[in-house]
């Protein structure tokens, strides 16, 4: 899967908002000052070529959706980050955010009670 730029993320997070829109209902979600609308037009269709957006057609007009969930994405961009970053190891990411000094005390005991709900899931799986 290809990357997004920030720009096509930006569009991203909205035709995901959106579920399905017209280009104007994509430019109405940016905040002023707002892009120039031939340069989201030029952003959509790029994501349609990359395969993120695609569309229906209503005589003139085009209905965009996403073609691949937010949750797809992130999943697939964050193994990427994983993969050039910490070599693969998700233990060694896991690592690196528990030496972040801005988790506090509560955090970083939600973090364990995920890691323990998934152990023990896992572990129900094997009996």
């Amino acid at each position: 899967m290809k990357e997004l730029t920030k720009a096509e993320e930006q569009v991203m997070q909205y035709a995901w908002e959106l579920k399905k829109a017209f280009l104007k209902d994509i430019v109405e979600q940016f905040p002023a000052p707002r892009p120039a609308y031939t340069t989201i037009s030029t952003v959509v269709r790029v994501l349609v070529r990359k395969g993120f957006l695609s569309f229906e057609t209503f005589g003139k007009i085009r209905q965009y959706f996403p073609t691949i969930s937010k949750e797809q994405y992130f999943q697939k961009h964050m193994n990427s980050v994983i993969n050039n970053f910490f070599s693969g190891s998700k233990s060694k990411f896991a690592h690196f955010f528990t030496e972040d000094e801005d988790l506090d005390l509560t955090e970083l005991e939600e973090i364990k009670q995920l890691i323990d709900s998934k152990i023990k899931k896992l572990k129900g799986n094997n009996d």
